[in-house]
């Protein structure tokens, strides 16, 4: 869906997150539980090309809000 809302936005790059952008340590297991699958093996460490995403600028240049603005609530809904 946000695909072809993103058809009509202004030319650019943006990067479509939560408020709460979680490191995958955090995330993945309860994803993982979500859907029954096996937690998966978790490396703690971060490579250094890693940083995180915000979703200021779509929500400031486009007015774009979240359905779920954490992936905790999200992920409970699913």
């Amino acid at each position: 869906m946000i695909a072809l809302l993103a058809l009509d936005w202004p030319t650019g790059t943006y990067n479509i997150v939560d408020d709460e952008p979680g490191k995958g340590i955090d995330w993945l297991p309860v994803y993982a539980q979500v859907l029954g699958a096996p937690v998966p093996d978790i490396q703690p460490e971060a490579n250094s090309w890693e940083r995180g995403a915000s979703n200021h600028k779509a929500k400031n240049e486009i007015g774009w809000t979240l359905k779920y603005p954490t992936w905790r609530t999200g992920f409970s809904k699913s």
